[in-house]
């Protein structure tokens, strides 16, 4: 990979990362547009380094938060809200981590097409929109029950197809639950860790075992572009969603997705 297609697409993934406008339909189709070869598993475990560590920063007291009512989770002791929201993260990350194991190598090999990006993008934007209107939007995390978390990891489990976006799917669940736009975006972000966390070890994983030649130090400047870019990402958004909602995101999504279908035509 030349320089310039790192810091593109560092960009790329920092930008869509955790806005709702999928971060893997952006990484399949940019590559597409300038005719660059697939990236390669250590790219994108450089990129997913670059989210999780903007993630970990920006909500560095959240974490901390949980990993309290973690230690509590592991003495049985539900009874607190960081308990309740430690043990809401652990199973909303169940269904992801399940649908990603066994069926993540046949959608990456059968669902990568612009096609199927393209009608993603549309119809989860008008999903967004539909919750963003008629949501309670007045529920807090404080709030939250072992069902909603389970909700939202089943939502979460379809970004793994390409344009869907994961932060708008699961912010979109929040919503459609009662949640506040900025709670749910809050639990969404909190969601990505372990999800993240989890791709990044399995990728690193099938690298070690596959002797691909890494070139780290590219690769390290690459993820902190990802890691800067997508920390600004973070706090745009939730300054943003709160004061406009959703629709700006849902218009982007529906013009791309008719880009790409009159690209196709």
């Amino acid at each position: 990979m030349s320089d310039l297609q790192v810091i593109v697409l560092a960009i790329v993934q920092g930008l869509t990362e955790f806005l709702p406008i999928s971060s893997s339909g952006h990484l399949v189709l940019v590559p597409s547009i300038f005719g660059w070869t697939d990236q390669g598993m250590a790219f994108d475990v450089a990129m997913h380094f670059g989210s999780l560590t903007a993630v970990l920063i920006y909500f560095r007291s959240d974490i901390v938060m949980l990993m309290r009512g973690a230690t509590q989770v592991l003495r049985a002791d539900v009874t607190s809200v960081e308990s309740r929201l430690a043990l809401g993260i652990a199973l909303g990350t169940i269904p992801a981590a399940v649908v990603g194991l066994l069926l993540g190598d046949w959608i990456g090999d059968n669902l990568r097409s612009p096609a199927v990006i393209a009608g993603t993008l549309s119809g989860y934007a008008v999903l967004m929109l539909v919750f963003d209107r008629i949501g309670r939007k007045s529920r807090l995390l404080l709030d939250l029950r072992i069902r909603d978390a389970i909700l939202i990891g089943m939502a979460q489990a379809l970004a793994l197809v390409p344009g869907t976006s994961r932060s708008g799917i699961t912010i979109t669940a929040g919503l459609a639950l009662g949640f506040s736009r900025t709670e749910a975006a809050r639990f969404s972000f909190l969601l990505a860790v372990p999800v993240i966390l989890l791709a990044t070890a399995y990728e690193l994983y099938v690298l070690a075992g596959s002797g691909e030649a890494v070139a780290w130090g590219q690769l390290a400047f690459g993820a902190l572009v990802a890691a800067i870019v997508a920390y600004l990402s973070i706090e745009f958004f939730m300054r943003f969603v709160n004061k406009v909602g959703l629709l700006p995101f849902a218009i982007y999504r529906i013009a791309l997705a008719a880009v790409i279908v009159y690209a196709l035509a």
